[in-house]
C-alpha cells in the first residue's frame, strides 16, 4: 500500500501535529515501509497454526501472570484523595487542546 502526502498531513491534523515538510516526507518514507511490512505478514500463510491467547514460555497456564483475584472497587473518594484539583467527584485538568 503506497501511503500519500495528502494523507500524512490529514492523520498529523486529526493527531494535531504541526509538521514541516521534511517531517512530512519522513513519515511517508517510514510509515510507508511499515505498512508495505504489514502487507507481507498479511500474506504469511498461517493454515493450521492454532489461535494463541497468551504468548507463553512451556510452563503452567498462567506462568507469567498474577491471579485473578476479586477486590472490592477503589471507590470516588479514596481516587480523588491526591488529586491536584478535584471537583464535583471528577479530576479537574487544564485544557491542553486548542486549534
Amino acid at each position: 500500500m503506497k501511503l500519500t502526502e495528502t494523507e500524512v498531513r490529514y492523520v498529523a491534523n486529526l493527531a494535531n501535529l504541526n509538521l514541516t515538510a521534511d517531517e512530512i516526507d519522513g513519515m511517508v518514507r517510514d510509515l510507508g515501509s511499515v505498512l508495505e511490512h504489514m502487507d507481507r505478514l498479511a500474506g504469511i500463510d498461517t493454515e493450521g497454526v492454532e489461535p494463541m491467547s497468551q504468548v507463553l514460555y512451556e510452563a503452567d497456564e498462567t506462568a507469567t501472570l498474577r491471579p485473578d483475584v476479586e477486590r472490592a472497587p477503589l471507590g470516588n473518594e479514596l481516587a480523588l484523595a491526591n488529586a491536584p484539583s478535584p471537583g464535583s467527584g471528577y479530576f479537574k485538568v487544564p485544557k491542553v487542546i486548542e486549534r
